[in-house]
């Protein structure tokens, strides 16, 4: 299971489509379905489907991937003991019910207990974070985490990041890691966040009792009870000196907090496509950078299929050349201006289709054997964010150039 499939919730079926949204591999359940049985289903209508809500979801995320694996499990199960579904269930109810489980184990706290209780199972530790962290705040950039969870998940997860899982044995978790932000927002509800429309209230998380304080914009307000605050002890209590913790709030808290004076001086970096990076770089033009796990395995496969991908383009460029010959040889069959001339585009046309019709089908078999790479929605793209350790903060990161197919071809590209 990978993400850029899409999943049919009527037919109980996952799909992988090519990138002008037809069906190349179907799957229901677990099992493949045959090339007669895909086309049935998807391409036999004069009018071509959207593949999108409300019939279809979208597993473009990692939240959804166990989400889709659950639903073929569950497809199997109807399929193979329908007496264990309730009666009446179709694979469109099987899907809603699927989707409302997994919002309840996110609501009532059951998978982040399950994680705090046992980090070290359900998150990759990076040896190479805290070093990058480091590199940035000494080169004097600003850094600052914005998160959907809530403070007390977030530091769960943010000390097992930094080496101290606070589990029985392990090492006790405490507020350093804080040191190496400016910022922290928790249940910023993105991508809600970045509208800048948003009015959602900033409140202050006190960090001894997890409780919320009220904020004007981020500035401390006295409580009630209390004639004043005490700013700079406010201040000179929070770990880090400098580090203050938020929740909810939008983009234009964090302007403000943070000083940002053009949103060209952001670079976010994220893993969700919709709630991270479009958003963000529609809405405010702020840099990005996608987090993209699976580009490790991707690259493994691109270098051990690179010969295929030579020949396939070999193959492709040979096809066409013959397709365009054979044409111009019917072509003369049919309009040369002597019959001498016909004759001999004649006698030339079955030996270049036959060889065509060869070419075509090696082209056929080897791009089988090829994987497509999905396009990607972001400035940049990475497979862990750790990776900026092997770059300079102040490398300038320049976009390759776009070459249209006439371009690519004048250019020999």
């Amino acid at each position: 299971m990978v993400r850029g499939l899409v999943l049919d919730k009527k037919r109980g079926n996952i799909l992988k489509m090519d990138r002008h949204k037809y069906v190349k591999v179907a799957y229901h359940g677990f099992k493949e379905m045959s090339r007669d049985d895909r086309q049935a289903a998807y391409g036999s209508t004069l009018s071509r489907e959207s593949f999108d809500e409300p019939d279809y979801a979208l597993i473009d995320t990692l939240f959804s991937l166990a989400e889709a694996y659950l639903f073929a499990q569950v497809v199997e199960l109807k399929d193979s003991h329908p007496e264990r579904i309730p009666s009446g269930a179709d694979y469109a109810q099987i899907y809603r019910d699927v989707r409302a489980a997994v919002d309840l184990c996110h609501r009532d706290g059951t998978l982040k207990q399950a994680v705090a209780n046992n980090p070290s199972m359900y998150i990759y530790e990076d040896p190479k974070l805290v070093p990058m962290l480091r590199m940035l705040r000494e080169s004097g950039r600003l850094t600052f985490l914005v998160t959907n969870s809530l403070w007390d998940y977030t530091h769960v997860v943010m000390n097992f990041l930094f080496g101290k899982c606070g589990t029985k044995g392990g090492v006790p978790r405490d507020d350093e890691w804080l040191s190496y932000f400016d910022i922290v927002i928790t249940g910023s509800a993105k991508p809600a966040f970045f509208m800048e429309s948003n009015r959602a209230p900033l409140l202050e998380v006190d960090l001894k009792s997890g409780m919320m304080l009220n904020t004007d914009n981020g500035s401390p307000l006295a409580q009630i009870g209390e004639s004043t605050v005490d700013t700079q002890t406010c201040l000179n209590d929070r770990p880090g000196k400098a580090c203050r913790v938020f929740q909810g709030g939008s983009v234009t808290h964090l302007h403000k907090l943070l000083g940002i004076e053009a949103s060209a001086q952001v670079m976010y970096v994220g893993d969700h496509i919709y709630g991270d990076i479009l958003r963000s770089k529609k809405a405010l033009g702020w840099r990005t950078m996608l987090v993209v796990p699976e580009l490790e395995k991707e690259m493994e496969l691109l270098k051990d299929t690179a010969e295929l991908h030579k020949e396939v383009q070999i193959l492709r460029q040979l096809r066409d050349t013959l397709e365009d010959t054979l044409q111009q040889l019917l072509w003369q069959v049919q309009f040369g201006e002597t019959a001498e001339m016909r004759k001999a585009a004649q006698s030339e046309i079955e030996p270049v289709q036959t060889r065509r019709d060869r070419i075509r089908e090696q082209h056929r078999f080897a791009q089988r054997e090829c994987h497509h790479r999905v396009e990607r929605f972001a400035c940049l793209y990475t497979s862990q964010v750790t990776n900026l350790c092997h770059y300079s903060p102040d490398k300038l990161y320049r976009p390759t150039e776009d070459y249209m197919p006439h371009e690519m071809d004048v250019l020999n590209m």
